[in-house]
């Protein structure tokens, strides 16, 4: 499954690569990497290997499941399809409550005890999504864990994950994506170490020069 998504992402450019002209992400890292997962919704077929991976995870390692709740924005179709694929309800979760109406920061119908699986597209240092997953548990739910479709891997990611006690399940993830990038001929094959070597330490730029 991390080779096939992995493919997948590459092919439409979901994940780009470019580690000799580096991006800048917002918090000012300069990345050799580009992830935009909301490209899959528009490639039927990465979107169907998508969809049913992400119905697998949830099958496979959370079989209790009952509500799959999408991260907002980028998390709400997959988790939509997903569900549907498994004949479940779905909702998701704002970054903050609205500012009229009901309020609501939660949308959908979910009850105190329910046991609930996030979608989340993407996870870097994981700030966002366990966001969620604590309006979630503050809402009374059971929070099994993530489905996602992307992990870095990063050290503050997995040390967050870990800290607030919530499981992650991802289709692929940062090295199996340098992998298959090399196989692939979308990077040099010494660009490899390069690459893991600023998943390991973002901050530290020395991956550029090298």
């Amino acid at each position: 499954m991390k080779e096939l998504i992995a493919k997948d992402l590459l092919k439409i450019k979901a994940v780009f690569l470019s580690p000799d002209k580096p991006f800048t992400w917002a918090s000012g890292i300069k990345s050799p990497i580009y992830c935009d997962n909301r490209l899959t919704l528009t490639a039927p077929e990465v979107r169907l290997d998508v969809e049913k991976s992400l119905a697998e995870v949830v099958k496979t390692h959370y079989p209790d499941a009952q509500v799959l709740m999408g991260t907002s924005t980028a998390g709400i179709a997959h988790a939509a399809i997903t569900a549907h694929l498994l004949d479940m309800p779905m909702g998701y979760v704002r970054s903050g409550a609205k500012d009229h109406g009901r309020q609501n920061q939660i949308e959908g119908k979910l009850e105190k005890g329910d046991k609930v699986v996030v979608i989340e597209d993407l996870i870097s240092t994981g700030g966002s999504v366990i966001e969620v997953v604590e309006a979630l548990r503050s809402a009374g739910a059971e929070v099994l864990g993530i489905a996602s479709i992307f992990t870095y891997g990063m050290k503050k990611g997995l040390e967050r994950l870990e800290e607030a006690n919530v499981k992650n399940i991802s289709l692929t993830d940062f090295d199996t994506i340098v992998e298959v990038a090399a196989k692939e001929n979308y990077i040099k094959e010494e660009d490899k170490e390069r690459l893991i070597k600023f998943r390991n330490n973002p901050s530290d730029e020395s991956w550029i020069k090298a």
